[in-house]
Formats: structure tokens, sequence, C-alpha cells
């Protein structure tokens, strides 16, 4: 009892990885720990340990892969630092060192042993533990820390803003760059634009414009999935949250991962208070910048605030200088690439590459002539109506017996 009750202490007097304390399975761990040394009522012991349990098989069965992680993603003083390319004192350091050792003591608890100081020989639920090294695997991801990151920045790639700051998304679009049919061109001006960004060399804040449907936020998307990593970052905002901009930076501006701040399918009216955010933002203002983060926003509209005729009739004197200034708002991205709807050549490659990737087997005529039907009966042709299509092909495929 001796050995475990000072492994508790020493859980306890965490530092660096002090916020591990508040997790709810090292709580509820540490509960069912002090219940021992306690020597509380049999029951106590039963409740706490399959609390602790429980929370873990929420999680999954290996107590020593969850532990691990949980120290992995945390974003502490000292992975910090590290991220800055800052060097650690020496006592932080050796600080280190000896709580990743009390760390992976308590991932290798086995659940025989924690069952045979409870003394009951009744069931209780088990769980699995394994051989893993926590100084040589953390040490393997600080030598990686500008391609993978640290804390939620580690495991997760795809951001949105709350109402309490940035929230990793578990589940975003999986859409790969293979997957995506026509448009190569363009798409190799943001592929190229994206990849200077990530080596930390000079890349523009990006428009991609055009029509409906075109592959513009897939685009996007597509290259946030394939450049993961190599150290890139998407995190997406709506129009009405382009205010937290120097929050977001404020969050990011030291991490050494790179980011893409996403806004899609942008407009403005000419009253929106949103529009001088994001103008400060591209013209990078002290508040608004940060060399690890770029802008990648879609639109349908070339000229990004409506204007209505009313608007030419106003009262201001120099009016005309407010309506160059709005319309200019789009030359202010440094990159504008263009997504034009595609003519019958090009949508018909598009639906047979989409047929090849979901495992269609139509001959070509049959498939051309049902695609250009489906087109008819939709808004035209486009990359996302030959997915449309081929997703309706399939599901019938799927269908029949």
């Amino acid at each position: 009892m001796d050995g475990l009750y000072n492994l508790t202490n020493r859980l306890n007097s965490l530092v660096i990885f002090r916020n591990l304390l508040e997790n709810p399975l090292i709580k509820k761990l540490n509960d069912f720990l002090w219940s021992l040394h306690y020597n509380m009522e049999r029951s106590d012991k039963i409740n706490r340990y399959c609390d602790f349990v429980s929370e873990l098989y929420s999680h999954g069965e290996n107590l020593t892969e969850y532990v691990f992680k949980l120290l992995s993603e945390d974003e502490n003083s000292y992975v910090k630092k590290r991220g800055e390319g800052i060097s650690a004192g020496i006592h932080e350091t050796e600080c280190l060192a000896n709580e990743l050792a009390v760390l992976e003591e308590i991932g290798k608890l086995s659940s025989e042993m924690l069952i045979e100081r409870i003394d009951f020989y009744d069931f209780l639920p088990k769980y699995q533990i394994s051989d893993m090294d926590y100084s040589q695997l953390y040490a393997d991801r600080l030598l990686k820390i500008k391609q993978i990151g640290f804390g939620m920045y580690s495991t997760h790639h795809i951001f949105v803003m709350g109402e309490n700051g940035l929230i990793p998304v578990s589940y975003p679009d999986p859409i790969r760059l293979s997957q995506l049919s026509g448009y190569d061109e363009e798409r190799r001006e943001v592929i190229e634009n994206t990849i200077a960004h990530i080596n930390g060399k000079p890349a523009n804040n990006c428009l991609l414009y055009g029509d409906c449907g075109t592959g513009k936020s897939s685009t996007v998307k597509a290259i946030a999935n394939e450049y993961r990593d190599s150290g890139l970052r998407l995190i997406e905002i709506k129009k009405k949250q382009l205010h937290l901009i120097p929050e977001i930076i404020e969050e990011i501006g030291r991490n050494p991962l790179k980011f893409i701040l996403f806004i899609d399918d942008l407009s403005f009216s000419e009253d929106d208070d949103d529009y001088a955010a994001l103008k400060a933002a591209l013209e990078g203002s002290v508040s608004s910048n940060s060399p690890n983060m770029i802008i990648y926003a879609t639109s349908n509209r070339r000229h990004l605030v409506k204007e209505t005729f009313s608007s030419r009739q106003g009262d201001e004197i120099h009016f005309n200088d407010t309506i160059q200034e709005f319309m200019s708002l789009s030359e202010r991205f440094g990159l504008t690439v263009t997504f034009m709807k595609p003519d019958k050549k090009l949508y018909l490659d598009i639906v047979k590459n989409l047929a090849i990737q979901y495992g269609i087997h139509m001959a070509d005529d049959e498939l051309f002539r049902k695609a250009e039907a489906f087109a008819l009966s939709r808004s035209g042709r486009s990359p996302r109506c030959a997915k449309q299509f081929i997703e309706h092909l399939k599901g019938l495929e799927e269908y029949e017996i």
C-alpha cells in the first residue's frame, strides 16, 4: 500500500501537467485511490472504482493509451515554450521528466491490482494496459512540434469559433484533392500559395470567386485535409464573427503551426459593420495580422459588397470615394482565383471521373445522356450537380436487389 500511496501523492504534486488533475478520468481515478488510503467502506471503493472505469470506457478500454492522449493534448508551459522556440530551464525540464514518469506509472495501473486492493471477490469490470514509454514518445512529439503542434491542435486540424473560443471539429468533411475533378489550373494556384505559407514563404490572402457548386469550398477543405501532416490547420468563421479575428490571432499567434482562416460564402451589405474587420485583417493591421495565418474566402460575387442603385443617390459629398472603397475590397486579396460553371465537355469529364470513383459501371453514352438530363432538371451543369447525379445513381444501384 505504501507504493500506491506514494504514487497518489506524486500524482497530486503535478505542476507542468497540473491541468490533468481536472480531467474527469484522472479525478475519478484520484478519488478511488484516496478511498484505498483512507480505508473507506468497501461499497465506497467499489462505487469509485466503477465510476473511474465507466469514464475510461467512454474513451476506450486502454488506460495507458488514454492517459498518454491526455498528456499529449495538454497545453502546458513547457510545450508552449518549445512551440515558440524558447528553451525551458533546467528545473522545469527536470520537472517534466519526473511528471512523465509519474503519469506513466498511473497509465500502467492494472485493473487486477486495483481490484485486489478492494478485497471484493465478485465481478468487477476490467480494462487494458500496454507497454508505452511516455518519455520517449513525448520527446518525439516535441521534435515534430512544427508539424503536429500541441494541445488540441495536435489531434485536430479543423476548428470553428464558438462562444468561448476555438472548438475542434471531431468529424470534418473528409474530401481529398484526389476526389476533385476539373479546375486543375485554378486549384493549382491555391495549392501553390498554401505550400508557400506552410514553408514560411510569403503567401497571399486568397479569394475563390465563382458560380455556385463549382468546388470553391471543397478545394479549401481538401487542401486542409491534404496538408494537415505538414503543419496546416484550418479555422472556419462566420461573417458575423469577423470582429473576433484579433482574438483568434491572440490564440494562435505564437503557435508553430500554419493556419488558414476560412470564410465561406462571403458578401456584405453597404452598412455592414463586419466589413471594417475584414478590411483591417486584409490590410495587415497590428491587431489583425499574424505571420502564421492567411485568409481564404469564397464568394459568388466578384465585388463582395452589395451595392444598390439607391446608394448612388445618397447625400454623402464624396459618395464616389465610398463606392470605390466598397468595390475594391476584393482587390485587397493578393490572389483571386475564378471558378466558373463548366462547359459541357468539362461537366461530362467530371461525371466520368466521379463514376469511376464510385464504382459505377455504365456505358459512356448512357451515362452522359442521363447526366445531361439530370443537369437540366437542376440549376445547370456544375461539379456539385455532377456529384449529386453520381450519388443518385449509386443510391439506385445499391437499392436494387
